[in-house]
């Protein structure tokens, strides 16, 4: 069985997506759909712009989730998924390829998600964390030791889990960490605790979006963030998208369960190949490649 995988944010990279745009019509379409949706030429700062203009709010999110639609509508060799799942943001990106959401809904929901979170940003100033080297038990213990908002927030694969927090909870959970043999706990240079207690005024503005935009029954099941469960009732399926993003991404489990319901092959789409990695992690017998 196949199973089809979207990346979330940090895959954004200069001249991301130019190719599809240069090679394929349908991607030239869809992209200068894109522009007139979202009221500004992504495309050229995708293709032309730098890292630090990649980094914009108004366009990481929505740039990443471009190229991994138009990835998998040009890119599937006529390939129907079994299954889906996206890390994070590409959970958008795996709901438009199951045909839960359409194209510019899904555009629209990406780009008022990136919005939201800025702001909740702006209102809480917060970070991240990576971890590697502890148990999950051990960093979620410390994490709820400490008395400052820090919380597991990616559980990413075995011995790679990412923390969020306040900038203080996460200095205090970075020495924490390191004094119980982490092999790594570094910050991470994010704009805020994403997944965490402290997106909740983004959660609010975005349940709405949510609740107001048309989902489809989708064409196979798609395995939530905040549950790593397969979902095909479009009811749950907004629940869980709304609590995604104050829950933990449960990366691990999700590609576990995955496995446990029959997958054998994984495609991502999109740019980057972290999510290639993190399946090799997770289960080595798994058949990976990647379309970009």
């Amino acid at each position: 069985m196949r199973a089809f995988v979207f990346p979330g944010q940090g895959a954004q990279h200069p001249g991301m997506a130019q190719h599809l745009y240069e090679q394929y019509p349908l991607a030239k379409e869809l992209f200068e759909r894109a522009n007139d949706l979202l009221g500004f030429s992504i495309t050229d700062i995708m293709f032309n712009g730098t890292d630090d203009d990649l980094k914009q709010t108004k366009v990481t999110q929505p740039a990443i989730f471009l190229h991994s639609v138009i990835a998998y509508k040009i890119l599937n060799e006529g390939l129907t998924p079994d299954m889906v799942a996206g890390h994070s943001l590409g959970e958008f990106s795996a709901l438009v390829a199951n045909e839960a959401l359409s194209f510019d809904d899904g555009l629209v929901l990406v780009s008022k998600r990136a919005m939201a979170m800025q702001k909740a940003c702006e209102l809480n100033p917060s970070t991240m964390a990576v971890v590697m080297g502890l148990p999950d038990e051990k960093i979620e213990e410390i994490c709820q030791s400490i008395d400052e908002v820090v919380v597991p927030a990616n559980y990413n694969c075995p011995g790679q889990l990412v923390v969020s927090g306040s900038f203080k909870g996460i200095e205090l959970a970075v020495e924490a960490l390191k004094a119980a043999g982490a092999k790594r706990a570094l910050p991470l240079k994010v704009g805020g605790a994403f997944h965490s207690p402290l997106m909740m005024p983004a959660q609010e503005e975005l349940a709405q979006a949510i609740m107001d935009t048309a989902f489809n029954n989708p064409t196979c099941p798609v395995y939530q963030n905040a549950t790593a469960s397969p979902a095909t009732d479009p009811e749950v399926i907004k629940k869980n998208l709304i609590a995604q993003l104050t829950a933990p991404v449960l990366w691990t489990k999700s590609v576990e369960n995955m496995v446990k319901d029959g997958a054998t092959h994984f495609t991502e789409f999109g740019p980057g190949e972290v999510l290639q990695g993190l399946v090799k992690k997770i289960n080595s017998a798994m058949i990976i490649d990647g379309k970009k």
